[in-house]
């Protein structure tokens, strides 16, 4: 066997096993940037004085469906409401009054 092809294959494995779940991960939407969807998206029905997120996503079970998704919250007025959006996609999942 030679070595120069056992020693570039190795790099090439190596380069890859560290690549693709790095890549994966970029594939879901910032914490930040799901704030911002979440608030232009209930802006439409008030405007927000105040908001939250988690910052590390979480795993959410909906109607036998698993989301990896971030939680939150936003303030009207006197009102507070709190969401569940999709980490991936940036869809509201779920919102409830608190």
């Amino acid at each position: 066997m030679n070595w120069k092809k056992f020693i570039i294959g190795a790099i090439i494995g190596f380069t890859a096993a560290y690549v693709v779940p790095t890549r994966l991960k970029q594939r879901m939407i910032s914490a930040e940037k799901a704030l911002s969807l979440a608030k232009s998206s209930l802006q439409h029905q008030g405007s927000v004085s105040g908001s939250w997120i988690q910052t590390n996503p979480e795993t959410y079970e909906k109607n036998n469906v698993i989301y990896t998704v971030y939680k939150g919250g936003v303030c009207r007025d006197n009102q507070q409401y709190e969401f569940i959006i999709d980490a991936y996609t940036g869809a509201i999942i779920e919102t409830n009054p608190l």
